[in-house]
């Protein structure tokens, strides 16, 4: 059989994806918006591309019309969300036309902040002390038992978009104030310091078959708000920080139920206790370049196993994996003063992959010695930071649709 998929795409990302589909034999049905006409799609691997009129995907009942317009021709199998601003809108569309995969609560776990770490904390994950931004006694509570300082983050924003570090309780409640009725679709947490992990899987009925643990240069937070390169690495194989970090992953993952796909997690290790702590999970791959650090680690890119898992179930068939590699990589990713930097002297032998989009730099350094890696992010770090890196505000919220 040839299975139909249809993508929801907000944003530019997922080219990968189409392209496996494409190979696996299925019928590719992309769904975006006008403002990434011009973007680079594998147009070779969509067999329809609808652009539609309206600027934001989650709009209702708009989405549902247009996609149920597109059904009264075409059996669709799937719906997948490429962009984590479209998970919701799928698994809502997923319920109406009672199509499999995630539905609506679940998808929570996936992007509602506050709902995923309820659901980690009721199944025994450790995560930083928290609270809802809902009943004031309960919060006034909260700041009396929790010291400070605290993080105020959006529950259903992508990365460390919106995040506020707050140090004081009169900070809190004058931005509370300022926040008015949007104040519940907010949660506050203790502010931990520590290194921060993230770990991408592919999973298969219920089972992790595959994950890949990395460590940050400097926490998102620290970028997205202060600027600076971003980076990560592959952690050492074998060892105490990729066990625990694969342990509490596989944790997670059970506590959310998910049944196929992949995901994103990241997690910290506090200073304080050396203890590791989930931060947040998504049903996506991660982003910045993250899939190709972890192809080039471990010949797993996460954008094609996802389509691949998608097509086997569809056919009722058995999903494997790819030969493994158990390299190290490393990636370096910054905003940059230039349109098209240069990067010719970037030339090392390890160097795999570069990044080519308008004012950003980017590579990816791979390696069977894990100390080469580390030497190389951080020579690299150094060197875009010097020769290239911008510097943007942070957006508190998207840009507008």
């Amino acid at each position: 059989m040839q299975p139909i998929i249809l993508c929801l795409a907000s944003y530019f990302k997922g080219g990968l994806f189409l392209e496996e589909c494409k190979q696996q034999g299925s019928r590719t049905i992309l769904v975006t918006t006008q403002k990434t006409e011009h973007e680079d799609w594998p147009r070779h691997a969509i067999d329809e591309f609808f652009m539609l009129p309206f600027p934001n995907l989650a709009r209702q009942p708009d989405i549902t019309y247009s996609i149920a317009y597109l059904m009264r021709e075409r059996a669709i199998d799937r719906i997948v969300a490429l962009d984590d601003y479209d998970v919701e809108t799928a698994a809502d569309l997923r319920e109406h036309f009672r199509l499999p995969g995630m539905g609506a609560s679940q998808a929570r776990f996936f992007r509602d902040k506050l709902a995923m770490r309820t659901r980690a904390a009721q199944m025994s994950v450790p995560v930083p002390a928290f609270t809802s931004v809902f009943h004031y006694p309960t919060l006034s509570d909260y700041l009396a038992r929790v010291p400070g300082p605290w993080v105020l983050k959006p529950r259903a924003e992508a990365s460390a978009m919106g995040i506020k570090k707050i140090h004081h309780p009169d900070e809190l409640w004058q931005t509370l104030g300022e926040l008015g009725d949007r104040q519940s679709y907010f949660l506050l947490e203790k502010f931990l310091p520590g290194d921060v992990f993230h770990v991408d899987s592919v999973v298969w009925q219920g089972e992790v078959r595959f994950a890949a643990a990395h460590r940050y240069g400097l926490p998102p937070m620290t970028v997205y708000h202060g600027g600076g390169v971003f980076a990560s690495s592959t952690v050492e194989h074998d060892g105490e920080v990729e066990r625990d970090l694969l342990a509490i992953n596989r944790q997670v993952i059970e506590a959310m139920g998910l049944e196929r796909g992949v995901t994103h997690a990241e997690f910290i290790r506090s200073e304080a206790d050396g203890r590791y702590y989930f931060l947040e999970i998504a049903a996506r791959v991660g982003g910045a370049g993250i899939d190709r650090l972890v192809e080039h680690a471990t010949n797993v890119n996460p954008w094609r196993e996802w389509a691949r898992t998608v097509v086997a179930d569809v056919r009722g068939e058995e999903y494997t994996l790819p030969a493994l590699r158990h390299d190290y990589a490393g990636l370096v990713v910054s905003l940059a003063r230039q349109e098209w930097p240069d990067t010719s002297t970037y030339n090392d032998p390890e160097l795999v992959w570069r990044l080519q989009k308008r004012h950003h730099v980017g590579f990816v350094l791979a390696s069977h010695d894990y100390e080469r890696v580390q030497t190389l992010v951080s020579d690299y770090a150094a060197r875009v930071a010097h020769d290239f890196s911008a510097t943007a505000p942070p957006l508190e919220r998207p840009p507008e649709e």
